[in-house]
């Protein structure tokens, strides 16, 4: 029973600080979207290139400079896994919100974390982010797919 209550806090203790990420990540904040990662992070986005390494705090700033108003959120079937220092979380999430030109995004993808425990804190050291392309040769980027 011991070890099942350290997991349930570990799970509380890492869904606060992803919810707390979540917030700043729809308030455009970079600075506090990074606080909640570390230093030495691996990412691979829906955007080019292929791996970021590290954190970008100007290249995120920039990235959320391109959104009129908050960028909205939704998580389903997700999932989270927790062992010793290390766990993993992954769903599906859905991206809505207005860009500064106009267009309307409303975009499902799917999402896992990497995170680790340091200095007693659960942080994300590793991000992959992807949606399925057309396997019909052309290579398409199915966007329009909805859980």
């Amino acid at each position: 029973m011991k070890d099942e209550a350290n997991v349930n806090l570990e799970e509380d203790a890492i869904i606060a600080m992803l919810m707390m990420r979540a917030k700043a990540l729809g308030e455009k904040n970079a600075k506090d979207v990074l606080s909640y990662e570390a230093e030495d992070s691996v990412e691979f986005s829906l955007a080019p290139p292929l791996v970021h390494y590290g954190q970008d705090e100007a290249g995120l700033q920039a990235w959320f400079d391109t959104w009129d108003g908050p960028i909205g959120g939704e998580v389903r079937d997700a999932k989270l896994t927790v062992g010793g220092d290390v766990a993993f979380w992954s769903g599906l999430l859905r991206m809505t919100g207005t860009k500064t030109d106009g267009t309307a995004v409303d975009l499902w993808f799917r999402q896992t974390l990497g995170l680790v425990k340091r200095d007693g804190h659960w942080i994300v050291a590793h991000q992959h982010a992807s949606v399925p392309f057309a396997m019909d040769g052309s290579g398409r980027a199915l966007l329009d797919l909805k859980p």
